[in-house]
């Protein structure tokens, strides 16, 4: 398989969620096995010689692929998530949006100081999102080996949120 043939699984949807927005769907490549494993693969084989303890995900496809990748790399998960989503103590950082603030919450437990940690995500748009997740990584001692994506809309300039870390991206939109 080759990437060419992974960016033609990925349905694109206008108008969704809000009209303007062309949504990259990609239940339509996860729905195919072998399309599914070559893109857990690649992010594996890329990683494999990082020494990766914990794979971070952020809700919620980004728990499809790092719970997959945190498998295939012997690692242990720890999902980000939504405030109040979370039992027992948690770690809580606010990231502005497009269109306001959120926030997001990962246990105060979760990583251990100097642990290498890579953080995942389905797609990379304005960079917010992994911004914030990394400086929860950071803040309790984490450190960051590598920041992946299956795909970024390049021309929203994420990257940019993200220079100081390795970033990749199977699948880059200009």
């Amino acid at each position: 398989m080759e990437l060419a043939s992974l960016r033609a699984k990925i349905r694109d949807i206008k108008n969704f969620p809000t009209e303007g927005i062309l949504f990259k769907d990609i239940t339509t490549l996860l729905k195919d096995g072998p399309a599914f494993r070559y893109v857990v693969d690649l992010l594996a084989e890329r990683y494999q010689q990082e020494r990766v303890e914990i794979v971070v995900g952020i809700e919620s496809r980004g728990f499809i692929f790092a719970g997959a990748l945190a498998h295939q790399l012997r690692a242990g998960f720890v999902p980000v998530r939504k405030l109040g989503k979370l039992p027992g103590k948690t770690i809580e950082v606010e990231y502005e949006l497009e269109y306001g603030r959120d926030a997001l919450a990962m246990h105060e437990d979760a990583i251990r100081p100097g642990q290498r940690v890579l953080a995942v995500d389905d797609l990379l748009a304005t960079g917010g999102t992994m911004a914030a997740t990394l400086r929860l990584v950071e803040q309790v001692g984490g450190h960051v080996v590598g920041v992946a994506f299956l795909i970024e809309l390049a021309f929203l300039h994420g990257h940019d949120k993200l220079k100081n870390y390795p970033l990749h991206s199977l699948i880059v939109y200009d």
